[in-house]
């Protein structure tokens, strides 16, 4: 219950380590009923509605607030005070319940069915494997199973149920009796049923397609990941390379379940997404959503996910929600906005820039030329400079010939952010001789996409454009696993980015869910993808793929770019990778 947990001597974190990962046994599901108040025939956990005391005992543990509203209040280390909105639960134990671990220090699970049963150092670990282990962790001392009265002790004084101290920088926390009543029944009810879209051999996953998406690049999202599916439940791999581990618990192979992927086709307009999103969770609920694919804005799903608590995991879209406390959609990037951000952020390092430099952003009314406007303007004036002037044009607005002439005389000297297609940029090659022309323009690859290729050779000195991939130079080197995988599979290469996007889908559901156990709830699930080691070169799309609690963009970055001379020229790199 600390933001920075304090390193272990290596015995006491080898063993801790075993606690998480070997201990646990298989619970049943627990139905904590608060008491009924006398001569009442509702049901109250002090004094207010098992809702309302979920609602409160959940703000407590998360944000350190309690139900009066005040910061709940601790202390760490015997004698140092803290505010339980920096030293909250959350911080180590995580949103399930299920610990964490960080480096060396690890934090135990403080769900409701693993408090409140006894805890072994060896858990169900199998025999051959014990023989193996030194002998003081073969006779490891069982932790008896909390009462609420020697949880509330544990919280106010440290002590676990046999006595022991717990470690000095676990806070000790000021509750009075109603309050820790709350805190003790949210503990209880965390993380105890099983969440939905699991049974006893089946894990329930669905796929997400809107209709604005062309046959090519549905199949090059589809193909693949069902193959993922497929191959799982099929090869039962996990629970054969789980087998070979002399670390592998009994419950880790009992926890494999096979997978089931359906695929939840939008139709129509965006408007009408969430209802359909409904209709499909009625019929047959999941456990997570994986891969998916829209042109659009994934908003619709990304609102579904959230409020049906779903873990929506890597969806292919320019257009994700921009959000710094939405949990459960995971990004590969922030898509369009990214290199808007990313413009802004290179801009502003330019020594050579003056301070009130003139910046006009060019872009049309639709909703991929507007994020990256959005994203400039915000990053750009976050950096207290003067907000760019904006022109936006009407979708299908078409350019007149002495446009780019006309705009460059308004506005000398000035920086331009042409947030447009390779078509709008046809005829820019007009103001190359200009005097007067502009200190830079800006553009985006996402936009541009092939067209960027055919730029002018007039231009290129003065034209940047924002590059969020892996440079194309070191595409073929770096996407060989996937395009192995593919073959493999007998899969055809189209889409290469889109598919090694599913190829590493493929890979990172790998490690979470075979280390989840039993334990399948989503929160858990994405506790565990943020546990994760970063990717560096994994899929050849992007140059590096970081993970990290809360962390929802996988991709952080983005590459300036110029073109080189000549009919086929190569991407110059202008920059480092721009991380934000």
């Amino acid at each position: 219950m600390m933001k920075k947990c304090m390193e272990r001597p290596a015995v006491l974190l080898l063993l801790a380590g075993l606690l998480t990962l070997l201990s646990a046994v298989i619970f049943p599901v627990w139905v904590f009923a608060p008491e009924r108040a006398e001569g009442s025939q509702a049901l109250t956990v002090a004094g207010v509605s098992p809702e309302e005391a979920l609602r409160l005992g959940e703000r407590m543990y998360r944000d350190g607030i309690l139900p009066s509203g005040e910061s709940l209040q601790a202390v760490i280390k015997g004698d140092i005070a803290v505010d339980g909105k920096m030293f909250s639960c959350l911080s180590c134990h995580r949103r399930s319940g299920m610990g964490s671990y960080e480096g060396r220090v690890i934090t135990m699970p403080i769900n409701g069915p693993t408090l409140y049963n006894p805890l072994s150092p060896l858990g169900d670990l199998r025999r051959s494997t014990r023989e193996r282990l030194p002998r003081f962790f073969r006779s490891g001392e069982k932790r008896s199973a909390y009462t609420d009265e020697s949880l509330a002790l544990a919280m106010r004084s440290g002590e676990d149920p046999g006595g022991r101290a717990l470690h000095p920088v676990m806070p000790r926390y000021f509750l009075s009796d109603s309050d820790m009543e709350i805190m003790i029944f949210y503990l209880k009810n965390l993380s105890r049923v099983i969440s939905p879209g699991v049974s006893d051999t089946t894990l329930y996953l669905a796929t997400v397609i809107t209709e604005d998406v062309s046959r090519e690049d549905r199949e090059a999202m589809l193909v693949p990941l069902r193959r993922t599916i497929e191959s799982w439940g099929k090869s039962r791999q996990m629970e054969l390379r789980a087998k070979k581990s002399p670390f592998t618990e009994e419950r880790m192979l009992k926890g494999f379940r096979k997978m089931s992927l359906a695929v939840w086709y939008l139709k129509g307009k965006p408007e009408s997404w969430r209802s359909q999103l409904e209709e499909y969770y009625r019929n047959g609920p999941v456990f997570a959503l994986v891969g998916g694919i829209t042109n659009g804005e994934w908003e619709p799903i990304h609102k579904f996910s959230e409020e049906h608590k779903i873990p929506s995991i890597l969806p292919v879209t320019d257009l994700p929600v921009i959000s710094d406390t939405d949990w459960y959609t995971l990004y590969f990037s922030k898509g369009l906005y990214q290199e808007g951000e990313s413009a802004a952020t290179y801009l502003n390092s330019a020594e050579d820039l003056p301070a009130d430099i003139s910046v006009v952003q060019v872009f049309r009314n639709n909703s991929r030329s507007l994020a990256l406007s959005k994203a400039f303007q915000q990053t750009w004036e976050g950096f207290d400079r003067r907000p760019p002037e904006n022109i936006m044009l009407a979708p299908d607005e078409v350019l007149p010939p002495d446009f780019w002439k006309r705009l460059t005389a308004l506005h000398r000297n000035s920086i331009f952010l042409l947030w447009l297609g390779a078509e709008d940029l046809s005829a820019i090659e007009s103001i190359a001789g200009v005097s007067d022309r502009p200190r830079a323009v800006l553009a985006s690859a996402s936009l541009l996409k092939q067209g960027l290729y055919s730029l002018p050779e007039a231009v290129r000195s003065f034209v940047y454009i924002t590059y969020p991939y892996t440079l194309p130079q070191d595409e073929k080197r770096l996407q060989a696993a996937p395009e192995a995988w593919l073959r493999g599979n007998k899969i055809p290469v189209t889409d290469i980015r889109i598919q090694a996007k599913m190829y590493f889908i493929s890979s990172l559901l790998t490690t979470p869910l075979t280390m989840m156990k039993s334990n399948y709830y989503r929160d858990y699930l994405l506790e565990r993808i943020d546990m994760m080691e970063d990717q560096t070169y994994t899929i050849g799309v992007y140059p590096r793929l970081s993970f990290g609690p809360g962390q929802r963009y996988a991709s952080k970055g983005c590459y300036i770019v110029q073109l080189g001379k000549g009919p086929q020229p190569e991407l110059v790199p202008k920059s480092n990778w721009v991380i934000h």
